[in-house]
């Protein structure tokens, strides 16, 4: 499919997926006239992208875990891999508390308020 079709299955703008491929995290064929020409799991590429860059990861970490993961030759990169993403769910459980407590928070506000 072409970019603009991958750009409207994704939500994804167009620059955004060339972007991605030049990070190295989406890899289109080429047609002879030059196109790219992406297959439909990238569909599926494109929205863990998403949700990974919403996680709070970065391209380059992204991209270096889909080579740790697409059974590519391992690179040095690839040792620390794990550690990198338990340090990341770390960081997520802790910004996740913080928001329960302001949660938590307002809702006693509001509560107060409601009984008044």
């Amino acid at each position: 499919m072409r970019i603009g079709e991958l750009a409207r299955r994704t939500g994804v703008d167009e620059q955004l997926l060339r972007y991605y491929e030049k990070q190295g995290l989406l890899r289109p064929e080429r047609t002879p006239n030059g196109y790219r020409d992406y297959a439909e799991d990238d569909v599926t590429v494109v929205r863990r992208i998403r949700e990974l860059l919403a996680a709070g990861l970065t391209t380059a970490g992204i991209a270096e875990i889909g080579t740790c993961v697409r059974g590519e030759p391992p690179t040095p990169a690839c040792d620390g891999v794990l550690e990198r993403l338990r340090a990341e769910r770390s960081r997520i459980d802790a910004a996740i508390a913080r928001l329960q407590g302001a949660r938590t928070a307002l809702d006693t506000v509001i509560d107060r308020r409601d009984s008044a």
